[in-house]
C-alpha cells in the first residue's frame, strides 16, 4: 500500500489534470462561441426587399394612396410593421398592412399629403422566424428636408440580439447532450445509467435546453421588435410571441422537455434499480430471469419513448427555421430532423464517451464492447449527416458561385472542413477502438472487493470518530490511486482518451459554426434577392441622387438632387432640384451635368438643363449609349465667381 500522503497527492494530481482538460475544453467552447457570435451580423435577414411602389428615391407628381413593398419570400406582419412618415416625422399610414398578392404587402395612406420627402420603414419577420428591417425614402412633388432619423442598429442586434444568439447556442448544446447521452446509455453502455458523471451530463443537457428555451421565449418579443432589454419581461409582447410560429415551436419544446424529464427519471431511477437487481440474481434463478425480462421490456419502452421525444424536439427547430421556408419544405423538414438527430447521436455520444473515459470510477470503466458499439453508431450517424447535409447544401446554396460569393456559402465551407477534420480524428479513434482490450473484469471485481473490505474496516472503527475519519481519508486515497492505475494500465485506452478529447474540441468549434450558420441568410435566397434587386434597379427607375455642395462663397451651401427617368439605356428625362440647407428652393444662376463611363472610356457627356422654376432645372432626351456604372458630375454656380462640382457613381441600364 502506498503511503497515505503519496496516494493523496497522486489522486489530487489526477483530478487536477482532468479538471485542466475539462476547463480547457470549456474555455475553447466559450471563446469560439463568443468570437463567432460577435463577428456575426446582428440579424441576417432571410427575406430581402426586392421592390417597392413608389420606388426608392423616386419623385412622384401626385400623392399615392398606398405604399407597397415586395420581398423575396413570405413575411409575418403586425400592426406598425410598415410605417410611412412625413417630413416632420408624423405617421401618415393607416397602420394596418395587408398582403395584396404573393410576397407583396401594402399599407394605405391618408389623403391630402403635402409635397416633400417621405420615409418608409419596415420591421417584419421572415418565414423562417428571423427579423428583417430597413427604410427608404420617396418624394411627392419635390424633395425636401426631413426630420426623420432612422436608427443605425439593425433589428435583432444589441444586447438582446447577443443574448438570443447565446440562447440558441446553448439550446443546441443541451439538445445534443440530452439526446446523445441518453442514446449512448441505452444503445451502447447500459451500465452507464448507474454512473454518476454520465447522469450529471445528461441532466445538464436537459437543464441547459430547458433554461435556454425559456430564455428564448422571453427574449423573442424584444428580439424581433424594439431590441430593448426592458421589453424582455413585457407580458403583452410574450402574448404576441405565443401566437407566432416561433413561439409555438418554443412552447412545444417545453412540453416535450417535460416528457423528457420523466424519461430521465425512469432511466436513472427504475431502470438502474432493475439493472442492479438483475445483475445480483443468477441466470438460473427464476426471479433473475423475470428481472432480466423486465429490464428488456423497460429498455424497449425507453428506446421508443426516447426516440419520440428526441424526434419531437428536433422538429421544433425544423418547423420554425430554415427548413420551414423556401423550396421543398415537405421534404426539407423531415431531412432536417434526421440531420439534427444524427448530430446529437454522434457529438452527444462522443461527449458521453469522453466523460466515461475520464470521469468514470475504476469499477465502472466502460467496456471495449460498448466503445465498439458507439463506433458503429457514430459511423451510421456520419453517413446520415453526409446524405442530409448534401441535400441541405443544395437547397440552401443553390449554385456553385454561392459557396464563395455569399456569407452562408463561406460558413458552409468552414463547416464542411471541420466535419472532415472531425471524421479524420474519429477514424483514429476507431483504430484505437479496434485494438482496445478493455479493463479485465477480474480487475474491476478486485476493485469492488477491496473497496468492500475498506468499508468494513471503516465500519469497524466507527466507534472512534477520529479513527473512522482517518480510515475514510485513507480509503479515498487508495481508491484514487487504484482508479488512476487501472485507467492508465491499458495504453490503448489512453490513446483513445486523447483522440476522443481532440474530437470533442473540434466538435465545440463545429457547433459554434453551425449555430451561426442557422442564423445566416441562405445563399440561394441572398443570390435571388440580389438578382431581383438588380433587376428592379434597372427597370423600375427613376434614379435619384442627392449631393451636398459648398461653392465657398457667401450663401454657397446647399443640396442638389438629380433624378433620371427611366434611368436606362437610351433617352431619359432629367430633373435637377437645388435647395438651401433649410429645404427651400435655391435660385442659382447655372447648373451643368456631365455623364462619364470610365470603364468604357465614354464621356464626359455634357448636359445643360433648362431652368423651369426657382431651384428646378430639367432636360429631355438625355441619351446614355450603354449600361454601366456611370459617374454623374454636377456643377453648381451660385455667383459670377463661386461654383463647385460634386459627383457620384450610379448603375444605369
Amino acid at each position: 500500500m502506498a503511503p497515505r500522503g503519496t496516494a493523496r497527492d497522486t489522486k489530487r494530481g489526477a483530478r487536477r489534470r482532468d479538471a485542466v482538460r475539462i476547463r480547457t475544453l470549456l474555455l475553447l467552447f466559450l471563446a469560439v462561441a463568443g468570437a463567432l457570435l460577435a463577428g456575426a451580423a446582428p440579424a441576417s435577414a432571410h427575406a430581402a426587399l426586392t421592390g417597392s411602389d413608389p420606388t426608392q428615391g423616386s419623385v412622384v407628381d401626385t400623392a399615392p394612396t398606398q405604399v407597397s413593398l415586395t420581398f423575396s419570400e413570405q413575411i409575418a406582419l403586425s400592426d406598425g410593421a410598415l410605417q410611412v412618415l412625413d417630413p416632420k416625422g408624423e405617421r401618415v399610414d393607416t397602420g394596418k398592412p395587408t398582403n395584396t398578392s404573393g410576397t407583396t404587402y401594402a399599407v394605405k395612406l391618408h389623403t391630402g399629403l403635402p409635397d416633400g420627402t417621405f420615409t418608409v420603414t419596415y420591421q417584419v419577420v421572415s418565414a423562417d422566424s428571423h427579423p428583417v428591417s430597413g427604410a427608404f425614402t420617396f418624394s411627392i412633388g419635390a424633395p425636401s428636408q426631413t426630420s426623420v432619423a432612422v436608427s443605425d442598429q439593425e433589428v435583432g442586434g444589441g444586447v438582446v440580439g447577443a443574448l438570443y444568439e447565446a440562447g440558441r447556442y446553448i439550446s443546441y448544446a443541451g439538445f445534443i447532450l440530452l439526446v446523445g447521452g441518453a442514446a449512448f446509455v441505452l444503445a451502447c453502455w447500459q451500465r452507464g445509467a448507474g454512473v454518476r458523471p454520465v447522469q450529471r451530463l445528461v441532466v445538464a443537457g436537459w437543464l441547459a435546453l430547458t433554461v435556454a428555451t425559456l430564455a428564448l421565449l422571453l427574449l423573442r418579443g424584444s428580439y424581433v421588435g424594439s431590441g430593448k432589454v426592458g421589453d424582455i419581461f413585457d407580458l403583452a409582447l410574450l402574448g404576441q410571441v405565443l401566437q407566432t410560429k416561433a413561439g409555438a415551436a418554443l412552447v412545444s419544446r417545453l412540453l416535450l422537455l417535460a416528457a423528457g424529464a420523466l424519461f430521465i427519471a425512469v432511466l436513472f431511477g427504475a431502470y438502474v434499480k432493475r439493472d442492479e437487481a438483475a445483475e445480483s440474481s443468477g441466470d438460473g434463478d427464476a426471479d433473475g430471469a423475470d428481472l432480466a425480462q423486465e429490464k428488456k421490456d423497460l429498455t424497449f419502452g425507453l428506446a421508443i419513448g426516447g426516440a419520440v421525444v428526441a424526434a419531437g424536439l428536433a422538429a421544433t427547430w425544423a418547423m420554425a427555421e430554415h427548413a420551414s421556408a423556401g423550396i421543398q419544405t415537405g421534404i426539407a423538414m423531415p431531412v432536417d430532423v434526421v440531420h439534427l438527430l444524427a448530430v446529437a447521436l454522434w457529438l452527444g455520444g462522443l461527449s458521453t464517451l469522453l466523460v466515461a473515459l475520464f470521469r468514470a470510477p475504476a469499477d465502472a470503466q466502460i467496456e471495449a464492447a460498448a466503445v465498439r458499439r458507439f463506433s458503429r453508431l457514430a459511423f451510421g450517424s456520419v453517413i446520415a449527416l453526409v446524405v442530409t447535409g448534401i441535400y441541405q447544401s443544395w437547397r440552401q446554396v443553390g449554385s456553385w458561385s454561392a459557396f464563395t460569393d455569399t456569407t452562408y456559402g463561406q460558413l458552409l465551407l468552414v463547416k464542411i472542413g471541420l466535419v472532415a477534420v472531425l471524421v479524420g480524428i474519429a477514424w483514429i479513434s476507431r483504430r484505437w477502438t479496434g485494438q482496445l482490450t478493455g479493463v479485465p473484469e477480474t480487475a474491476a471485481a478486485t476493485v469492488v472487493e477491496q473497496r468492500a473490505k475498506t468499508r468494513t474496516k471503516v465500519s469497524a472503527g466507527s466507534g472512534d470518530p477520529r479513527r473512522a475519519a482517518q480510515l475514510a481519508r485513507q480509503r479515498a486515497a487508495v481508491d484514487g490511486t487504484r482508479d488512476k492505475r487501472l485507467r492508465e494500465a491499458d495504453p490503448l485506452r489512453s490513446g483513445l482518451r486523447r483522440s476522443v478529447l481532440a474530437e470533442a474540441g473540434v466538435a465545440v468549434v463545429l457547433l459554434a459554426v453551425t449555430t451561426v450558420l442557422t442564423s445566416t441568410e441562405p445563399g440561394r435566397t441572398e443570390e435571388e434577392a440580389r438578382a431581383a434587386t438588380s433587376a428592379t434597379t434597372r427597370q423600375a427607375g427613376p434614379l435619384s441622387l442627392k449631393l451636398p455642395f459648398d461653392t465657398g462663397g457667401e450663401d454657397g451651401k446647399g443640396t442638389v438632387e438629380v433624378t433620371l427617368d427611366p434611368a436606362r439605356v437610351g433617352g431619359n428625362e432629367m430633373h435637377v432640384f437645388v435647395v438651401r440647407p433649410n429645404g427651400k428652393a435655391f435660385d442659382v444662376p447655372e447648373v451643368k451635368v456631365a455623364f462619364t463611363l470610365e470603364a468604357k472610356d465614354i464621356g464626359p457627356l455634357p448636359v445643360t438643363p433648362d431652368r423651369i422654376a426657382t431651384g428646378h432645372w430639367t432636360a429631355a432626351g438625355v441619351q446614355l449609349p450603354i449600361a454601366g456604372d456611370w459617374n454623374i458630375a454636377v456643377t453648381v454656380r451660385t455667383s459670377d465667381i463661386d461654383q463647385a462640382t460634386v459627383d457620384k457613381n450610379a448603375k444605369i441600364g
